[in-house]
C-alpha cells in the first residue's frame, strides 16, 4: 500500500527528521506533505528532508505547504505535532509562574503552564480535525502535541474524529523498569493506566512471578542512598552503586506511597504533586533550574535546530547521523502503521477515551493504557483496576481536563481560573487570577478573544 502522510507540524525539525530517518529505513512508499504555518521553519524542515530522500533515494515523493488543504485529501495518515507559539510561548508559560513561586521543570502537560498551553493549542486542534474529517475522513490520525488529554478530550467531543495520542513516555518506562529488575522487557507483564505523563504501572511481574515485592526493597535501597548523599554532602547522582538509580526519586517514592510507579518519571510527574515541591526544592536541588533544567532544553532545542538549518541549507552532504534511529517521540509511529497495515500485533502505549480498559477511573476521560496496533486499528487493553489511592490521585485531573476544554472552547477567563484552582499549584484564588491575567496577556497573541 502507498502512504499517504502528512505531518502537520513539520517545522519540529528533530521530529521530522526522526520520521523521515524511519522512513527511509521501513523501505515503506510513501508520498509525504509536510505542513507548517511558519514558512521558515517548513522550508528548514522541507530542505533538511530532500537531502535526506536524494542521499538515499526511497520510494518517497516529498512536498510542503504551509495550507493544509493543499495536501489533505485523500492521506491515509495524518500526524500533529503541532505548539503554537514554539519555544518563546512555551518560555513563558514556565517563566511566568516562577514569578509566583510555582517552578516546572516542562510545563507542557499540567500546572500554569499546561493549562496555559491548553488554551492556544485547543482551537487549532480542533480546526485540523475538521479538516481531517472532510478531506480524510479514512485516514489514521495520531496526535503527539501536548497537552494530550485535554486536546485529545476537546477533539472527540467537539468533532468526533478518532484522534489517538502517542508518547514513548510509558514505553521507556516499561524498559527501565525492566532493566532495574535485571530482567528483559519482554518477560515483564503488568498493568499500567493513567493521564498522559502521570500513567501508573502496577502490578508488575517477571516471568510470570509477583515483582512489587523486589520493586519496593529496590526503591527503599535507592531512597536509602539518596538520603544519605544529601545528609553527607556528596553530589546527587555521583558514585551510585545503583546505575543511574537517582534519577528519579520521586518515582521511587511514589512506588512505596501508591504501590504504583509513576510514568515517565520525574521530569513530568513532579508537577502532578506540586504541593510536595513549594518553590522548586526537589533533594537538595530546584526544579527547571539545576534539575531537569528548562532553559537547558530551551536552549538545546534552539541549537538543534540551528544546526539544522544550516545543514538544511548547506551544499555539503548530511553525515550519517541524520540517517540513524533517533529515540524520542517519534520513534514509534511508523512501527505503529506498519503493524496496523501488516496485522503484526504490536504492543504500544495509547491515549483512548475509556470505554472499560480501567474500571476505576471515569468513563469518556482519555486515558493513556497498553493497546494492540493491528488490522482493526488501535485497541486498547483492558486492565486491572488501579489501587485506590494511585487512582485518587487522577481524580481531580480529569475533571481538570474537562475545566481546561471548557474554558478553550468558550474562550472563558473565568474557567481558566477555576482550571487553575483545580489544578493546586497555585496558593490561593486571588494567585490563581493574577497568574491567569498575566498569561493571558503574555500568550494574547495566539489566543481567541478571552471573555470574563
Amino acid at each position: 500500500m502507498n502512504e499517504k502522510i502528512v505531518l502537520i507540524g513539520a517545522g519540529s525539525a528533530m521530529f521530522t527528521q526522526g520520521v523521515v530517518s524511519d522512513l527511509i529505513r521501513s523501505g515503506m512508499e510513501v508520498d509525504l506533505s509536510l505542513v507548517d504555518t511558519d514558512p521558515v521553519a517548513l522550508e528548514t524542515a522541507y530542505r533538511l528532508s530532500a537531502k535526506m530522500v536524494a542521499a538515499r533515494k526511497p520510494p518517497i515523493t516529498l512536498r510542503a505547504s504551509t495550507e493544509r488543504k493543499e495536501v489533505l485529501r485523500g492521506a491515509t495518515v495524518v500526524i500533529t505535532t503541532i505548539g503554537v507559539g514554539g519555544r518563546r510561548a512555551w518560555e513563558q508559560d514556565v517563566f511566568i509562574p516562577r514569578k509566583y513561586g510555582l517552578n516546572y521543570a516542562v510545563g507542557d502537560t499540567t500546572g500554569p503552564g499546561g493549562t496555559s498551553r491548553a488554551l492556544r493549542m485547543i482551537p487549532p486542534m480542533i480546526a485540523i480535525a475538521r479538516d481531517v474529517l472532510d478531506l480524510a475522513p479514512d485516514a489514521l490520525f495520531f496526535n503527539y502535541a501536548n497537552p494530550m488529554s485535554p486536546i485529545c478530550r476537546a477533539v472527540r467531543q467537539t468533532t468526533g474524529a478518532n484522534v489517538v495520542g502517542l508518547c514513548i513516555g510509558s514505553f521507556d518506562t516499561w524498559h527501565y523498569l525492566a532493566r532495574a529488575l535485571g530482567v528483559t522487557p519482554e518477560v515483564l507483564s503488568f498493568s499500567a493506566g493513567g493521564i498522559n505523563h502521570l500513567t501508573w504501572f502496577y502490578d508488575i511481574r517477571a516471568n510470570g512471578l509477583d515483582a512489587m515485592p523486589k520493586l519496593r526493597e529496590i526503591a527503599g535501597q535507592r531512597l536509602k542512598y539518596l538520603y544519605e548523599t544529601i545528609r553527607t554532602g556528596e553530589i546527587l547522582h555521583c558514585g551510585s552503586p545503583f546505575d543511574s538509580s537517582m534519577d528519579f526519586p520521586f518515582s521511587w517514592q511514589c512506588l512505596l506511597w501508591f504501590n504504583a510507579y509513576p510514568a515517565p518519571q520525574d521530569r513530568h510527574v513532579t508537577e502532578f504533586f506540586s504541593q510536595f515541591f513549594r518553590g522548586g526544592e526537589y533533594y537538595g536541588k530546584t526544579l527547571g533550574l539545576d534539575e531537569f533544567s528548562f532553559e537547558g532544553t530551551i536552549a538545546a532545542g534552539d541549537h538543534i535546530y540551528d544546526e539544522m538549518r544550516r545543514n538544511a541549507l548547506s551544499p555539503d552532504p548530511l553525515t550519517d547521523a541524520y540517517f540513524a534511529k533517533l529515540g524520542g517521540e517519534q520513534e514509534q509511529v511508523v512501527e505503529i502503521i506498519r503493524s496496523i497495515r501488516e496485522n503484526r500485533y504490536k504492543r504500544i502505549f495509547a491515549n483512548l477515551p475509556n470505554a472499560g480498559q480501567v474500571l476505576n477511573l471515569p468513563l469518556g476521560a482519555v486515558l493513556e493504557t497498553p493497546a494492540i496496533a493491528d488490522t482493526n486499528g488501535i485497541r486498547a487493553i483492558v486492565q486491572a483496576p488501579l489501587p485506590t489511592a494511585a487512582a485518587g490521585v487522577l481524580a481531580t485531573r480529569f475533571a481538570w481536563v474537562d475545566m481546561v476544554v471548557e474554558a478553550a472552547l468558550e474562550h472563558s477567563r473565568t474557567k481558566f481560573v477555576d482550571a487553575l484552582i483545580l489544578d493546586g499549584g497555585v496558593k490561593s484564588p486571588d494567585m490563581a487570577a493574577a497568574l491567569a491575567d498575566e498569561l493571558l496577556e503574555a500568550q494574547q497573541t495566539y489566543l481567541p478573544q478571552i471573555i470574563g
